[in-house]
């Protein structure tokens, strides 16, 4: 079955973004291969705020290519496909089965804290891939906004990169 990996840079004080968004503390570590992650994917889930911080730090056309097709769950736009995206506006659970029901490869949950919260409450999230950037923030999004009940999640593998970067990769567990 495919599985939804969240996956996404978090600082070390656990944000994904700054209070308005911003990404720019991000910082590339020539020595991680993310090509390597992106081979198990062809399918990307976001909700409207990540898309927009998304567009607002690469623009529209990372969007269209790389073989995956995204999706990205809204209250505000209106479903169907345009700018490169497929917007979404049903119940996660509803879209995800039928999406899991489809062939293909893995399917990335990308950030968004408010959506992770809402797929962790609906049980939907197999793996989280985080990669830990060595800053503190001190306020921001947060990768895990509370409200959600508690799940467990087994280590499978870390690793440390030379500029600080660590990565982190877990399995949901049932023990």
């Amino acid at each position: 079955m495919r599985e939804i990996v969240y996956g996404c840079g978090v600082s070390m004080d656990g944000y994904i973004a700054r209070p308005d968004g911003g990404l720019d503390w991000l910082v590339h570590e020539p020595s991680h291969d993310m090509g390597a992650f992106f081979k198990t994917i062809d399918a990307g889930i976001m909700g409207r705020k990540t898309y927009e911080a998304g567009v607002k730090a690469g623009g529209e056309a990372q969007f269209k290519s790389g073989g995956i097709q995204y999706f990205v769950f809204s209250r505000t736009e209106l479903p169907g496909k345009r700018r490169f995206v497929e917007w979404v506006n049903e119940a996660p659970r509803t879209f995800v089965d039928a999406l899991r029901a489809k062939p293909g490869k893995n399917i990335w949950l990308a950030g968004g804290g408010e959506l992770a919260r809402t797929f962790l409450e609906e049980d939907l999230i197999d793996r989280v891939e985080i990669g830990i950037v060595p800053v503190l923030l001190g306020a921001g999004i947060p990768m895990f906004p509370a409200g959600f009940p508690e799940r467990k999640f087994e280590l499978i593998e870390c690793r440390a990169y030379p500029k600080g970067l660590v990565t982190a990769s877990y399995r949901r567990s049932s023990y």
